[in-house]
């Protein structure tokens, strides 16, 4: 089974994402659930969370289904103390936030070194940060997502997540979620069913598609391996249409929440139409 969706808004309540994303004919979605702009918000009352889930039942959506992002502002892999133990704080209010609402995974950027440290001792930082919020929350997996590699991001290539996973304690709490565009904007190719193949046999050997909990699904407006991370609507950047028909058609895809990011909110409909489109195909 394939979940399509968009990252809909949450203004006015979490409660209101299920139904902004049944408007759009998405069987998944992704919210952030405060503001991500602010590094705390109130905690999620047992009013808020039960007008969530009822809202969830009402349009069909379960857990594995949704995607929740965390704040742009965290950085677990910090240089400097105060900044990573900020966000260390921020990430376990988050992921207390997910327990709340009965999310069973969180989606997040891993961090960047800022040019203080090395890429490796950053890895480090962050999969000790992972380890933290394990340990003081439950039932939440930690998903973290692939970046274009832009200014100090880390995360960009698939050794990058596979170090951050052999560090992390709990297994069964740990998984990544790919973009499309900023795998592309890293270097790695997906335009031709070959360089599909290939770029995903990579993918399964230094990951393995165990651990994938979720996708991104969007076009790149820059070229292969800029380091550029700028969406597009699907089939009208770099990557072109192909890869996602290729997604929707494979079933090592099924039953993880697919999730436009397309900067065009009024052709998401249209382009969930279209990627269930190409599912019926296959």
């Amino acid at each position: 089974m394939k979940y399509t969706g968009a990252h809909v808004s949450a203004s006015g309540g979490v409660a209101n994402a299920p139904r902004n994303a049944h408007e759009i004919g998405a069987t998944a979605f992704a919210l952030f659930t405060k503001n991500q702009r602010q590094w705390s918000a109130p905690p999620v009352t047992p009013e808020q969370a039960a007008e969530f889930r009822a809202a969830c039942a009402e349009y069909g959506y379960t857990p594995q289904q949704i995607l929740p992002h965390d704040s742009y502002l965290i950085n677990l892999g910090h240089p400097e103390h105060e900044g990573l133990e900020k966000s260390r704080a921020a990430f376990i209010e988050e992921m207390s936030r997910c327990e709340a609402l009965g999310f069973d995974r969180l989606n997040f950027h891993p961090g960047s070194h800022l040019n203080k440290i090395t890429a490796m001792q950053s890895l480090d930082r962050i999969a000790e940060s992972i380890n933290i919020a394990l340990d003081r929350t439950r039932g939440v997996t930690a998903v973290i997502e692939n970046t274009a590699g832009q200014g100090s991001n880390l995360g960009f290539a698939f050794e990058h997540l596979a170090y951050i996973i052999e560090r992390v304690e709990d297994k069964s709490r740990v998984g990544v979620c790919i973009d499309t565009c900023h795998a592309f904007a890293a270097g790695y190719d997906m335009r031709t069913k070959e360089t599909f193949e290939h770029t995903f046999a990579e993918f399964d050997r230094i990951i393995g598609f165990k651990y994938l909990r979720g996708m991104h699904l969007n076009d790149a407006m820059k070229v292969l391996g800029s380091h550029v991370d700028r969406h597009t609507p699907l089939g009208d950047g770099m990557l072109g249409i192909e890869p996602f028909r290729l997604i929707m058609q494979d079933p090592r895809f099924d039953n993880i929440p697919l999730i436009l990011e397309t900067p065009d909110e009024s052709r998401w409909a249209e382009e969930i139409a279209r990627l269930n489109g190409f599912a019926k195909e296959a």
